[in-house]
């Protein structure tokens, strides 16, 4: 498995396993167990969640599937950015701890930015660090102008930027995806397939068909291309946990690069970090 080094210098796989919209029907629990220790066994052992997520639903899946092996696990949750203040903070951490079932998390990050000032988030942050909650800290859906005053404020200790990043969102390679690998802070690229919109193109399944992959795969190789970004996706069966590991493996041509870029031009302007 194919790994990025965190600022600090720790190690964690370039695939992970995200889990938006999980947890929230009775009739998919089992698959979704099943298909999140399967990717776990794969190596896919970074796994993102929030708070967020079915109100926490997705955290207490996590909890179900995964408690047994948490040692093994990059456990990775989000804030609510309502919740992002010194004296909110500490509360809802403490609320996806316990729906989790563990005693820190290895990531927690400010889901996006709202009324909460950026430097009292980042005393937030480092108080619980401090006190042995989280190990690292980072943020989302934040653009390069947002990271320069994050800095700015305090924030020098931010682990990461999880952001949407795809072949149909090629914004940040404008500014913010070399801002953060100047500063050497991964990106976190949730919705890589687009939630799925992606695989009907035909340029895509052109080049995954020559090469004897799927659309999916190759959209996903493309968006761990770079050195610094984590790919997140979903999967929700063990069929599609194992399609995704496939794309860990998928090299990519000049040539396969070449038609994507054709389909999905790179941007030549900057344009405002797009949010799901």
């Amino acid at each position: 498995m194919k790994t990025v080094t965190l600022p600090h210098g720790e190690m964690v796989p370039a695939l992970g396993q995200g889990t938006w919209m999980m947890g929230e029907r009775r009739d998919c629990r089992a698959a979704e167990i099943a298909a999140l220790r399967a990717g776990v066994e794969q190596g896919m052992t970074l796994i993102d969640t929030a708070e967020m997520y079915g109100e926490g639903a997705a955290e207490t899946l996590i909890a179900e599937a995964l408690g047994d092996v948490r040692n093994e696990l990059f456990l990775v949750s989000k804030a609510y950015p309502q919740n992002a203040s010194y004296g909110r903070l500490a509360t809802a951490c403490e609320a996806s701890l316990k729906r989790l079932g563990t005693d820190r998390l290895d990531l927690y990050l400010l889901h996006w930015r709202g009324s909460v000032p950026l430097g009292e988030t980042v005393e937030a942050m480092e108080a619980l660090k401090s006190a042995g909650k989280i190990r690292n800290w980072g943020v989302s859906n934040l653009d390069t102008d947002d990271m320069i005053e994050l800095l700015a404020a305090g924030g020098r200790r931010c682990t990461t930027n999880q952001i949407l990043y795809n072949l149909t969102r090629r914004g940040p390679e404008h500014d913010l995806l070399d801002w953060l690998s100047d500063h050497a802070m991964p990106a976190m690229a949730y919705s890589p397939v687009e939630q799925g919109r992606l695989v009907i193109n035909p340029t895509l399944a052109k080049v995954a068909n020559t090469i004897g992959a799927t659309p999916a795969q190759v959209a996903l190789a493309w968006s761990m291309r770079r050195d610094n970004v984590i790919a997140i996706p979903k999967a929700g069966t063990v069929a599609h946990v194992y399609e995704n590991r496939a794309a860990a493996d998928l090299i990519l041509s000049d040539a396969d690069f070449a038609a994507l870029d054709t389909a999905f031009p790179r941007p030549t302007r900057r344009h405002p970090l797009e949010i799901l």
